[in-house]
């Protein structure tokens, strides 16, 4: 549980980096990109391994 807990405190701090880049796209980093295709990858493969076990 502890694990789960650390992965989702991790993608809800890269669900910020996301948004802010979507508030404020002046300030976004040259990083972005990546960090939203990683947030958005790792968000999918979370939720898929999330759902495998509940059934």
């Amino acid at each position: 549980m502890k694990t789960k807990n650390a992965i989702l405190i991790l993608l809800i701090l890269v669900n910020c980096v996301v948004l802010l880049g979507q508030i404020w796209p002046e300030g976004v980093p040259p990083f972005a990109r990546i960090v939203n295709i990683v947030f958005l990858v790792s968000s999918l493969l979370f939720f898929i391994v999330s759902l495998a076990k509940k059934w």
